[in-house]
């Protein structure tokens, strides 16, 4: 049985990429979060509720986990080398990184050019935090979404997958299809190994 854990459980992405888990899998979920959340499956789900950089609890909740899932906000670089160092301790081999569309200046024009890290300093700590990850011995896929849109009614709208090195196509994605694209790379059904 596969077990995933949701790093920023209570956060807008992940409270969507963990209903979709629990609706479309019959994976096993670790959530870790700021704030107490409520679980919808105790028979599925385990929740820790506290700080990412709390040593003993990060390395307790990653106990057994296949893959970690992370959609946070805040000192992005410190928060990555802080999971990459408790998944060495834990021996997990897998990481999904939500970052932010822009930081390797891919955007062209026609899309939103002022949203690139050349023209935006705020997606510097997105970019530092993908230079941890990407310098790291582990399998990770960084997924760098676009504006998120309001297209969550539980459908899944159109998106595209943008390799680091090719320009972006488009500029906003709804937060199902950000946990579509989760769901599908955990299962296998998208190869996504160290990529971004």
């Amino acid at each position: 049985m596969t077990k995933v854990m949701i790093l920023g459980a209570s956060g807008s992405i992940g409270r969507v990429v963990r209903n979709r888990f629990l609706n479309d899998t019959d994976f096993d979920l670790v959530t870790l979060s700021r704030h107490k959340i409520t679980k919808l499956n105790n028979s599925r789900e385990t929740s820790f509720v506290g700080d990412l950089f709390d040593t003993k609890l990060l390395t307790t909740a990653m106990r057994g986990v296949d893959v970690v899932f992370a959609s946070l906000s805040g000192d992005l670089p410190k928060m990555a080398s802080k999971v990459i160092d408790i998944m060495h301790i834990t021996n997990v081999k897998r990481l999904i990184f939500i970052t932010s569309m822009g930081i390797y200046n891919e955007i062209p024009d026609h899309v939103g050019s002022k949203g690139n890290l050349s023209s935006n300093p705020m997606l510097e700590s997105y970019r530092m935090a993908a230079d941890t990850i990407e310098e790291s011995d582990i399998n990770y896929t960084i997924i760098r979404p676009g504006w998120f849109d309001n297209n969550d009614d539980g459908s899944v709208s159109d998106y595209q997958i943008t390799k680091k090195g090719d320009p972006f196509g488009g500029h906003d994605v709804s937060r199902q299809s950000i946990a579509d694209l989760v769901v599908k790379i955990v299962d296998g059904q998208i190869k996504a190994d160290n990529q971004n």
